[in-house]
């Protein structure tokens, strides 16, 4: 099959992915693209993108194929801000928004943002993070938690769950208060620092009260600065041993996956 042939068949195949036309999409299951390389057919360079998605991003900082037939992923920042969109072979549609996977339910924005997000776990200070698991465990994963924020609750039980099962990883939390959403969090995050209680962090999330803090500490603020120097803007955020970020409470098997799988 010639490439001109095999480039009539791609933009068959998108067109009738992009009109959700079942039949002619399985072309990429066969003949077309999915048969040799997309590269083939089609090229979106990064500087190409940027004219593409000017005035809708600020930068683009990579493009690449995705694991989606059809369609480009691109890595790009608006408003500080890192994130993904989609662009298909035409190169007349943008998509954005969350792929998962049908089969496995994968998210597969969240999967792909986790490779292209990454910061030096080195430069975190751990002295005053509370501790879940052996401080000498293999696998050490910090945690930027808000001790008021539902989704870090959610996380909190899935993290002792991971320890239970595995005591080569442990985690490192971090207090990082969103105040603009939880005014009192501040407090309590002081609090839970001076007296570097893992009980007053539950007993926070368990709407139980919590004393004033004890010590006057910088400690929270310097984590708040941190976290924004590194980009990390909403809690639950883990960072794992290599490097990615992950954001967002998730179940016991999926953080040990996460932890484990080689990218």
């Amino acid at each position: 099959m010639g490439k001109y042939t095999r480039k009539i068949i791609c933009t068959a195949a998108i067109i009738g992915f992009a009109l959700g036309a079942l039949t002619p999409a399985l072309a990429f299951t066969g003949e077309g693209c999915a048969e040799g390389a997309c590269s083939d057919c089609h090229s979106l360079s990064r500087q190409e993108a940027s004219q593409l998605l000017k005035g809708m991003v600020q930068t683009v900082k990579s493009v690449e194929f995705s694991e989606v037939p059809g369609l480009w992923v691109a890595h790009v920042v608006d408003r500080e801000r890192e994130g993904l969109v989609y662009i298909d072979f035409s190169k007349k549609y943008v998509i954005s928004g969350q792929v998962l996977h049908i089969a496995n339910r994968e998210n597969v924005t969240k999967a792909k943002m986790r490779e292209f997000v990454r910061v030096d776990p080195t430069v975190i200070p751990l002295s005053d993070a509370l501790l879940i698991g052996r401080k000498d465990a293999e696998k050490k994963v910090i945690v930027f938690t808000d001790p008021q924020c539902p989704y870090c609750k959610k996380l909190h039980s899935e993290l002792k769950k991971v320890v239970q099962k595995d005591g080569n990883i442990a985690f490192f939390i971090k207090l990082f208060p969103l105040i603009s959403i939880h005014p009192d969090s501040a407090r309590i995050s002081k609090s839970i620092v001076c007296s570097k209680s893992i009980k007053m962090l539950e007993d926070s999330f368990a709407d139980k009260p919590v004393p004033d803090p004890v010590c006057e500490t910088d400690i929270v603020e310097k984590n708040r600065a941190l976290a924004k120097a590194l980009g990390i803007r909403s809690t639950p955020t883990m960072v794992l041993p290599d490097g990615r970020v992950a954001a967002g409470a998730m179940g016991a098997d999926e953080i040990i996956k996460m932890i484990y799988e080689k990218k």
